[in-house]
C-alpha cells in the first residue's frame, strides 16, 4: 500500500491555524484513503484524493463511498478549524451525495463552501470534479458542532 502524507494547506482565517492540524493528525481513515488537504478555510475548503485501485468498484469506477467520505471529511476539517479554539468539536450529521458522472482515474477534487454557519450546525455544499474540471458529484453535508469533551 502506498504511503500517504497530508498536503500543505493554507491556514484558516481568524487565528485557527493549529486546529485543523489536530483533527487531521487524528483522522486515520482520511490517511488510509489518501486525502490531500489543499485549503481548509472557513469560507472555502479544498481537498483531493488520488484514485487508486482500492478506491474502485469491480467495474473500475471509484466507489460512491469514496466521494461521500471526501465530502464529509473536508467539511468536518474546515468546520473544526473554525470552531475548535472556542472549545467545540465536530461530527458528521448528514451527508447527501448525488453522483452525476463516474471517475475512473486521476483525482477526486473537492471544493466545499458553507451555506449556513450556526451555533450547533454548519451546512456545506460540495462539488467533486475530475481532472478535466467536470462536476462528477454534488454533496450537501451537515456538520454538528458540540462542546468538546474534557478529559477528567
Amino acid at each position: 500500500m502506498a504511503e500517504h502524507r497530508y498536503q500543505q494547506y493554507s491556514a484558516p482565517a481568524r487565528g485557527h491555524d493549529r486546529a485543523p492540524e489536530r483533527l487531521l493528525a487524528a483522522s486515520t481513515f482520511d490517511v488510509h484513503i489518501g486525502t490531500e488537504w489543499l485549503d481548509l478555510g472557513p469560507d472555502e475548503a479544498r481537498a483531493r484524493i488520488p484514485v487508486e485501485d482500492h478506491h474502485k468498484q469491480p467495474v473500475g469506477l471509484v466507489h460512491g463511498g469514496v466521494f461521500a467520505t471526501l465530502a464529509e471529511g473536508i467539511c468536518s476539517a474546515a468546520t473544526y478549524g473554525a470552531v475548535a479554539d472556542d472549545g467545540m468539536t465536530v461530527m458528521g450529521q448528514s451527508n447527501d451525495t448525488t453522483f452525476l458522472r463516474p471517475i475512473a482515474e486521476g483525482h477526486l477534487n473537492a471544493v466545499a463552501r458553507p451555506r449556513h454557519r450556526g451555533r450547533t450546525t454548519w451546512v456545506w455544499d460540495v462539488e467533486i470534479s475530475d481532472n478535466d474540471e467536470r462536476v462528477c458529484a454534488l454533496a450537501r453535508v451537515t456538520i454538528a458542532v458540540r462542546p468538546a469533551r474534557r478529559d477528567p
